[in-house]
């Protein structure tokens, strides 16, 4: 494909687009990037990539750098998974993005080109987080001393909704729990249900906090 298709067609994309060679500088960058990320194309066009967004990973650690590993295994052509990237948007403001990698040579050329598709996953690691801080807040509420109480009498658990719990009580979110056990997100909900049933709970908060203080969990 010769790059100037390749650039056309990527403009028409709702998803966030941008090109990079194998040196990591950005050879195109469309307007939904523009509008994701901030920086106009005429700002970023021929900057090395990793300058740019400064992206890390989930644990903090950098992974935008001069000869990523992205740049590494394309040039070995090896299949690259999707990931989440927090990136360095216009203003230094920081937002998340999933990142698909597609790799295209320019047929003339032979010139590589990595195509990146990002799509705006802030709010759902925000949702993520908040949940991480609701299970923290319950884990401590469970151990503070408190005055002997007497649980009232609640059907056990399966052992498959004991695991959704503890995944759960984990932070995890339902998409999550479900692709761990290999269940539909329909299976899930069934399973939450019936454990609010046997606990007695309305919501996750309060079935952690009464399956801890059970040893359930």
């Amino acid at each position: 494909m010769l790059s100037k298709e390749l650039f056309t067609l990527l403009d028409g994309t709702a998803d966030a687009a941008f090109t990079v060679d194998e040196q990591g500088l950005i050879c195109s960058w469309n307007r939904s990037a523009e509008r994701v990320v901030g920086y106009p194309a005429a700002t970023v066009l021929g900057k090395p990539c990793a300058d740019l967004l400064q992206g890390a990973g989930s644990l903090g650690n950098l992974v935008c750098t001069h000869g990523c590993s992205v740049l590494e295994c394309a040039a070995a052509g090896h299949e690259i998974p999707n990931y989440d990237l927090e990136v360095k948007g216009r203003g230094g403001r920081r937002l998340w993005v999933n990142i698909s990698i597609l790799v295209v040579q320019d047929n003339p050329t032979k010139r590589r080109l990595v195509v990146h598709l990002a799509r705006d996953i802030t709010q759902r690691k925000q949702s993520e987080r908040l949940t991480r801080q609701v299970v923290d807040v319950a884990r401590q509420l469970v151990t503070l001393p408190a005055a002997p109480v007497s649980n009232a009498p609640a059907l056990a658990l399966t052992d498959q909704e004991k695991r959704v719990l503890r995944l759960l009580s984990e932070g995890k979110t339902a998409a999550e729990v479900a692709r761990v056990l290999r269940i539909t997100p329909r299976t899930l909900r069934n399973h939450v249900h019936h454990v609010h049933q046997k606990l007695g709970t309305h919501n996750r908060l309060e079935a952690v906090i009464h399956a801890t203080r059970r040893g359930v969990l």
